[in-house]
């Protein structure tokens, strides 16, 4: 028997996906000597190289055939991005099936016939990592989609690859890791009673969650700053060295600023309400998740989007026994106010 044993060292298949403008194609340019399929021709004004703009199916597999037989430093291929290069295999298959839309083969083969030509195109990808040593990068722009899990009542908003329900299961069990790329916001009350978001932190996600599709296979954190450097040491890199701690200082008692405020209070009614929680164990989100599944305030994510705070008085605050038993019941599904989604029942 031919049997191994330890860690192996192969180049890695990586998804990248979020929301437009986040800076994906950016963090695919910071892995190791990268070149570009652009397929949007979206990295004009990136410092990168690049194949010229391919138009068909044909070009992009060109181009990968140039890279697995033709000598060259490149260590890393992105595909920027999976979605119009889908685009271009449904195209590549109406010309052969001699139709004008995919839709147009009928009892869904259409889209049997373009899964098959992804599946060629993985093979190939793989190939070209084996044996040139080469990353493969995955770029593709996400959406939101309702969901349903058969076992639960009701459906929420999740984030997943823009890509058909026949390929982007194909793309994610490829992946050794699926990086979903968002914003990461809060809402404040300003001085004139009006509401803006704050932060917008650029972060990334690595590990799966009912409101987003990931994945990785080196235990990285769950969330991390959306930046190379963060996952460089996977790629050969030398991690950054930390500066020495400080000696710790005696905390200083200084008044917080407005805008260091976790929450701005709205109103009596909320000050009450927070304290309750606070004493209960209880938190924003699952009192969100319990407002939702009684179908009260169905676009709000948290309370600052809260303009009517009658019924929280009387029902709530009012009743907070009652209240809690509910909380106990749905508080537990998972729910991401500053970013995410929304659960419905």
């Amino acid at each position: 028997m031919n049997i191994t044993k330890g860690k192996k060292t192969i180049p890695y298949k990586v998804v990248i996906y979020g929301p437009e403008g986040i800076g994906k194609s950016t963090m695919a340019s910071q892995f190791p000597a990268p070149v570009y399929i652009d397929t949007e021709g979206s990295t004009a004004r990136m410092d990168v190289e690049r194949f010229d703009t391919p138009n068909t199916l044909d070009d992009v597999l060109s181009d990968l055939d140039q890279l697995y037989k033709e000598d060259h430093g490149y260590k890393t291929l992105v595909i920027d991005t999976m979605d119009k290069l889908e685009l271009m295999i449904n195209d590549k298959v109406c010309q052969e099936q001699n139709v004008t839309g995919i839709e147009a083969i009928g009892y869904g083969k259409g889209y049997t016939f373009a899964s098959e030509k992804v599946n060629k195109l993985l093979a190939k990808l793989d190939a070209l990592r084996m044996s040139k040593g080469m990353n493969i990068v995955i770029i593709c722009h996400g959406q939101m989609r309702k969901f349903e899990q058969p076992d639960e009542m009701g459906a929420y908003d999740r984030w997943e690859l823009k890509l058909s329900k026949k390929v982007a299961p194909m793309i994610k069990e490829w992946a050794d890791m699926v990086l979903f790329a968002n914003y990461k916001t809060y809402v404040i009350k300003t001085e004139t009673g009006s509401k803006k978001a704050q932060g917008g932190k650029r972060v990334m996600y690595t590990t799966h969650n009912p409101a987003w599709d990931a994945k990785n296979r080196d235990s990285l954190p769950e969330m991390m700053d959306f930046d190379f450097k963060g996952i460089s040491h996977l790629f050969g890199a030398e991690p950054e060295k930390k500066p020495a701690k400080k000696p710790k200082e005696e905390p200083k008692s200084v008044e917080p600023k407005e805008d260091e405020v976790p929450f701005p209070i709205q109103n009596e009614t909320e000050a009450k309400l927070r304290e309750l929680m606070e004493e209960a164990g209880v938190n924003e989100d699952q009192v969100m998740v319990t407002f939702h599944a009684k179908n009260k305030y169905p676009d709000a994510r948290m309370f600052s989007d809260i303009e009517d705070w009658g019924f929280i008085e009387k029902s709530v605050v009012g009743n907070w026994s009652a209240f809690l038993n509910a909380v106990k019941k749905y508080g537990n599904v998972p729910f991401i106010a500053d970013e995410k989604t929304t659960k419905k029942k």
